[in-house]
């Protein structure tokens, strides 16, 4: 039984010696072990924390820079408090795009399960309406402006994932971990990215019955060891690290692809790719802002700002284009992070030929139907 378990804890007795250790300044500061950082966390999440002492433990484990085991018990917590269900397929892949969205380009990611599901492949995403520091456009409300269903369980996403004419579902946090949305107003108040950012898409509440597989994607180059080993504790079988645009898990449709990959809860391996082998021949990394989208420069400052709820309609009008057949980036984005997945689980033979499977899917409305079933 984990501390925040025992209902007669002094829950001062929990937190104040964490911040204590974590918040001591760059030579003093230790690390918490994973026991100490997942009662913090469940403390957290309960509401039993001052907000002020949240914060506080939030913010001083992100400037000593977080130890994978204060990762690892912080993700133990979220899952010890989240709903999960079992989908009863083999096999499920699991679509992890950032929480906090989109904001300089069109995300074709929001569709991927669908075309996914069109090639045999059942698919989950899941996400907010809104997060920081980004607030982009976020997969529920670009799936939300497409028609499709965002409000459902852990146990009807499950059982659409099942079901032979559909095969994907998406999934929020609201409906699978009420305590860590709970915590959304607060890290707004935070501002800067916590750990909470880096744990809780790999989360995985719904998972097949035989093999799960992770497809994260990332920007620093810190982070793929990170991800990888946090999937292999989380529990999936394999794993997808894509250096995306945005930290989402499409590649540039421009630049040489690189991702880490581990199967079997193996050690990841690094791979290099060119658009090119997969056909892909593109003007731009991503599927660019429509013009009247292009954002603007914060007075003072490098953050971006856009008009999320406009560009979650233009990334829906284009996503449903593109599962109309419709030729262009959306389509190409789809074929890439959708050729990642079908190669990597062996699927088709190489990049080309699972390229082409997306691009089929899309083309004689397979993926479309799924879409709207």
């Amino acid at each position: 039984m984990s501390l925040s378990q025992n209902a007669a804890i002094d829950v001062a007795s929990v937190i104040r010696p964490c911040i204590q250790k974590v918040a001591t300044g760059p030579e003093l500061s230790e690390d918490l072990n994973r026991e100490e950082a997942q009662a913090a966390m469940e403390l957290i999440m309960q509401g039993k924390v001052d907000p002020v002492q949240s914060a506080v433990l939030l913010i001083a484990l992100r400037m000593k820079r977080e130890a994978m085991d204060e990762y690892r018990g912080i993700l133990q917590a979220i899952r010890d408090n989240t709903a999960t269900a079992t989908a009863d397929v083999d096999e499920l892949m699991d679509v992890a795009d950032p929480y906090d969205g989109y904001a300089r380009g069109l995300p074709a990611t929001p569709f991927l399960p669908a075309v996914l599901a069109a090639c045999g492949l059942p698919a989950v995403s899941h996400g907010v309406e809104a997060m920081g520091p980004k607030y982009g456009a976020t997969h529920r409300m670009i799936l939300r402006e497409a028609g499709a269903r965002v409000d459902l369980s852990p146990a009807e996403a499950a059982e659409r994932i099942a079901d032979p004419d559909i095969g994907w579902a998406y999934v929020d946090m609201e409906a699978f971990c009420p305590g860590l949305h709970n915590l959304t107003a607060l890290r707004s108040q935070i501002v800067k990215r916590t750990c909470l950012t880096t744990v809780e898409n790999i989360v995985g509440p719904v998972r097949a019955r035989n093999r799960t597989h992770l497809l994260i994607g990332y920007v620093h180059k810190a982070y793929p060891p990170i991800y990888s080993e946090l999937a292999r504790f989380s529990g999936f079988d394999s794993g997808l690290v894509v250096r995306g645009v945005e930290g989402g898990v499409t590649p540039s449709l421009q630049q040489t692809g690189r991702l880490f990959q581990y199967k079997d809860k193996g050690p990841e391996q690094e791979v290099l790719i060119e658009p090119a082998d997969l056909g892909i021949q593109a003007d731009g990394r991503a599927v660019p802002l429509p013009e009247d989208l292009t954002p603007g420069k914060l007075k003072g400052k490098n953050q971006e700002t856009v008009d999320s709820a406009a560009l979650a309609r233009a990334a829906a009008t284009a996503g449903l284009a593109a599962l109309e057949g419709a030729a262009g980036p959306t389509r190409e984005s789809l074929a890439y992070s959708g050729a990642l997945c079908l190669w990597h689980l062996g699927r088709e033979p190489d990049l080309k030929s699972a390229a082409d499977r997306i691009r089929r899917a899309l083309d004689d409305g397979s993926a479309r139907a799924r879409f709207l079933a």
